[in-house]
């Protein structure tokens, strides 16, 4: 959880001709969870996590979405500082876990994840409901590891296969540099 004080500004709404203003200080608390992906998700209508170069308006609209603080006037949004906007996007890309798992480069990429599809894993690896509200990072990094105590095998096979790639890489190495290693 994160939270913001959004300092009192004045703005002027070109849109309107009108000068807007706020007139006191406004303390956000911020959630970046499965609650507020989803609720991104089902205004936006695609996925959050794998759409990597957001609008203003979507972006503005996710810190919105990530609100926990009740009856915020919309004014404030737009009255968010450098300094408001850093500790966000400082706060989204924390690792929020200590936990790491050394994959390889390419797992994962180009595949998109919705908010269903976390879901779903959370479902099949019985892992409660509560957790949704959880840093959207630890969440993730829980469900690998779930996944991986469930099916040792698999991930054993995998870093077999990984091994084996890279053996073969160096066979292709040493053949092509007429080396020994």
């Amino acid at each position: 959880m994160l939270k913001i004080v959004v300092p009192p500004r004045e703005l002027f709404n070109e849109k309107t001709n009108e000068f807007m203003y706020l007139e006191k200080p406004t303390t956000l608390t911020l959630e970046h969870s499965l609650v507020s992906i989803s609720k991104w998700e089902q205004k936006w209508h695609k996925s959050f996590l794998s759409t990597k170069e957001k609008t203003n308006e979507e972006a503005i609209d996710y810190i919105r979405c990530m609100t926990l603080t009740q009856n915020v006037p919309l004014i404030v949004y737009n009255c968010l500082t450098t300094e408001n906007v850093n500790a966000i996007k400082g706060y989204i890309d924390d690792p929020a876990t200590a936990t790491t798992i050394r994959e390889p480069a390419s797992r994962g990429k180009g595949k998109i994840i919705t908010s269903e599809q976390i879901y779903s894993w959370m479902f099949a690896l019985q892992i409660p409901m509560e957790c949704q509200k959880w840093h959207i990072n630890r969440l993730l990094m829980l469900i690998k590891v779930c996944e991986i105590q469930q099916n040792p095998k698999k991930t054993k096979m995998k870093m077999n296969e990984m091994l084996d790639e890279r053996r073969a890489l160096n066979e292709q190495r040493k053949a092509r540099l007429h080396s020994k290693g």
